[in-house]
C-alpha cells in the first residue's frame, strides 16, 4: 500500500458561474499493480470562481472535502478530497458545487495556526491572538520574538512543525508519541502535566542548519540566509479535513550583491495521514540563473543516507534545546529530503552543519519534498534501518499518478 501526493488539475471548457449549483462526475483509475492509499486529488475551480462549497459522495458515501482560496483573492481556486484506490481499480465520485452555501464542517485532520505573543498570558500554550497573515518590514529588526512560537505552524495527525520567522525561516519539529491533533493544546510549548499524559514536544535544534529543507540562497561557494529583504511574512492559506498549507514570502531579497532585489515566495502543504510535505517556490524575476540550496541538518553523530541521484536522509540522535541537558531527554529523529533531478545543480559534501544540495528553478519554480519521524512515536520508524527502506519506497512512488477523467452531470 503506497501513500500517493499529487494534483490532478481538471480545467473545465465553459462554465455558468450564475447557477447556484454545478454536478460533475469524477473517474479516478489506478493504472499501477499497487495499491494507492490516502491519495489526495485536487481540481481546479478555475472556471468555477464563485464556488463557495463542495459535496463529494462516492458509492453513497459523503466524503470530506475542502474547498480552497489559494490566493487570498476570496475565490476558492481548487477543490481537494482524499481517495484509497485499489491496484488497477476505478472509483467515481459525484462532486456538487455550489456558490451559495458555506463549506460544510467535517472533521478536521489537520490544523495551522499563527499567533502574535500576548505579553498579558504568562502560560506559554495558551496565547490568543490568532492572525491568518503578517508581514514585518526591514524596520522591525527582531522579527523572530514577535510571534509565538517564533512562527507559523502546522500539523496533520502524523507530525508538526513550525517555521522560523526570521532570515533562517528554518522548519523545526514537534514529535508525537500518538496520533491526533496537538498544536493547538500545546503551541509547540508542552506542559509537565500534558507530557505526563502523552502529548509530544519539540524534538530537534536548529540553530542555523538547514533544519528541515530550510529554502536558503547560494553565492556560488556557501548558503546564504535570505536577511537583507524588505519585508518578510507567513500566511495560513487554509486548514481543514484533507490539507494544511502555509506561505513563506520575502519581499525585496537581495539575492545577491549587485544584482536586482527579487520577491520569494515558499508554499508547504501537508495533507492528512501523510509523512511528507510538499514545498514549492517561485519568483517575481527571470530565476533562471538563480541558484538556491536546501538540505538536511547534520545531527551529532548522525548516519547518513544518499542515492547519490537526489535523495538524502538520516537518522540521528540530540538535545532539542541546545544545551539544556536538565529539562528535556535527547530526541532521535529521521528526516529525509528529494530533490528530483530537473531541480538538482549538485549534492553538496556533508559538513558539519548540513547534508546540502545546490538546487535551481525550472521555468520559475522550484519543487522538492521532505519527510520525517521521531522515535518517540507508537505508529512510526525506531530505527535508522526501517527509516531509510522507508525513504527508498517513499522516492519510489512519489511520482505516481492515477488518471482523472471529468465530465458534468
Amino acid at each position: 500500500m503506497i501513500k500517493t501526493s499529487f494534483i490532478a488539475f481538471a480545467l473545465f471548457i465553459a462554465a455558468n458561474s450564475c447557477v447556484a449549483q454545478t454536478s460533475l462526475s469524477v473517474d479516478v483509475t489506478n493504472p499501477y499493480n499497487i495499491e494507492m492509499s490516502d491519495a489526495p486529488v485536487v481540481i481546479s475551480l478555475k472556471n468555477y470562481p464563485l464556488t463557495t462549497s463542495s459535496i463529494v459522495i462516492c458509492n453513497g458515501i459523503e466524503i470530506p472535502s475542502q474547498v480552497d482560496d489559494l490566493d487570498g483573492d476570496g475565490n476558492k481556486d481548487e477543490l481537494c478530497f482524499m481517495t484509497d484506490i485499489k491496484a488497477k481499480g476505478k472509483k467515481t465520485f459525484k462532486i456538487m458545487l455550489d456558490n451559495k452555501s458555506d463549506q460544510k464542517q467535517y472533521k478536521n485532520l489537520t490544523f495551522a495556526e499563527l499567533l502574535l505573543r500576548n505579553p498579558k498570558i504568562k502560560d506559554k500554550n495558551k496565547h490568543d491572538l490568532y492572525l491568518s497573515q503578517i508581514a514585518a518590514t526591514d524596520e522591525m529588526k527582531d522579527q523572530y520574538h514577535l510571534l509565538h512560537h517564533h512562527g507559523v505552524a502546522f500539523e496533520n495527525e502524523l507530525i508538526c512543525m513550525r517555521f522560523y520567522f526570521d532570515e533562517r525561516q528554518t522548519l523545526d519539529l514537534y514529535g508525537k508519541f500518538h496520533k491526533g491533533l496537538e498544536l493547538k493544546d500545546t503551541q509547540f510549548y508542552t506542559t509537565k502535566e500534558q507530557k505526563q499524559n502523552g502529548y509530544g514536544d519539540d524534538v530537534l535544534w536548529v540553530g542555523d542548519t538547514f533544519g528541515l529543507g530550510a529554502l536558503r540562497g547560494w553565492n556560488g561557494n556557501a548558503s546564504t540566509m535570505i536577511s537583507d529583504v524588505k519585508s518578510r511574512g507567513q500566511r495560513v492559506v487554509c486548514y481543514g479535513p484533507v490539507r494544511t498549507i502555509v506561505e513563506l514570502t520575502d519581499n525585496g531579497w537581495r539575492y545577491k550583491e549587485g544584482q536586482p532585489r527579487i520577491s520569494l515566495t515558499e508554499r508547504y502543504t501537508l495533507y492528512a495521514n501523510h509523512r511528507d510535505i510538499d514545498v514549492e517556490a517561485w519568483t517575481n524575476r527571470d530565476s533562471k540563473n538563480m541558484e538556491f540550496s536546501t538540505g538536511l541538518i547534520n545531527m551529532k553523530n548522525s548516519l547518513e543516507y544518499t542515492d547519490h541521484n537526489g535523495l538524502r536522509g538520516l537518522w540521528g540522535t540530540d538535545w532539542p534545546a541546545g544545551n539544556d541537558t536538565i529539562n528535556w531527554k535527547r530526541e532521535t529523529v529521521g528526516m529525509g529530503i528529494y530533490i528530483p533531478q530537473n531541480y538538482r545543480v549538485k549534492e553538496l559534501p556533508t559538513d558539519k552543519d548540513n547534508y546540502g544540495f545546490v538546487i535551481r528553478m525550472v521555468d520559475g519554480k522550484l519543487n522538492y519534498r521532505l519527510t520525517y519521524s521521531s522515535a518517540d512515536e507508537s505508529f512510526g520508524y525506531h530505527n535508522s534501518k526501517s527509516w531509510f527502506e522507508y525513504l527508498k519506497e517513499w522516492k519510489k512512488n512519489i511520482n505516481l499518478r492515477p488518471i482523472i477523467k471529468i465530465k458534468r452531470g
